[in-house]
């Protein structure tokens, strides 16, 4: 600790899942809702790998991002595993119509959740 601060914590978005990033023509252009920002643990931005990027991605997306050791990547699998639960959760509350529900949501948590149980980092 040096002044009050982890040396490893980062500053994160929190929240990054498909309805909170704006893709322009396949490309990410640009990330919205800020309301769960706060200093921590990368792996739960890094869980994106899963979650929003196409199969396939994620150890290029690892290795650009360089930082990413071994724990970090095992702790985003974790949390993306978690955002994918949410995401099948809120697909599932919107087919039955329930307040907040979205039935979009369901099949991208259900994909991204295959590429989360994946062997390898896909």
């Amino acid at each position: 600790m040096s002044q009050g601060r982890c040396q490893t914590c980062k500053r994160l978005h929190g929240d990054l899942h498909p309805a909170n990033v704006v893709v322009s023509d396949g490309t990410l252009s640009s990330v919205i809702d800020f309301g769960d920002m706060f200093a921590g643990d990368p792996a739960w931005d890094l869980a994106a790998a899963w979650v929003l990027l196409p199969a396939g991605t994620a150890a290029r997306f690892f290795d650009a991002y360089a930082l990413a050791d071994e724990g970090t990547i095992r702790r985003a699998r974790g949390l993306a595993a978690v955002k994918c639960l949410f995401l099948m959760l809120m697909g599932q509350n919107g087919e039955l119509g329930l307040p907040g529900g979205k039935p979009t949501w369901g099949p991208v948590g259900r994909e991204a959740l295959k590429r989360v149980l994946a062997p390898n980092l896909s």
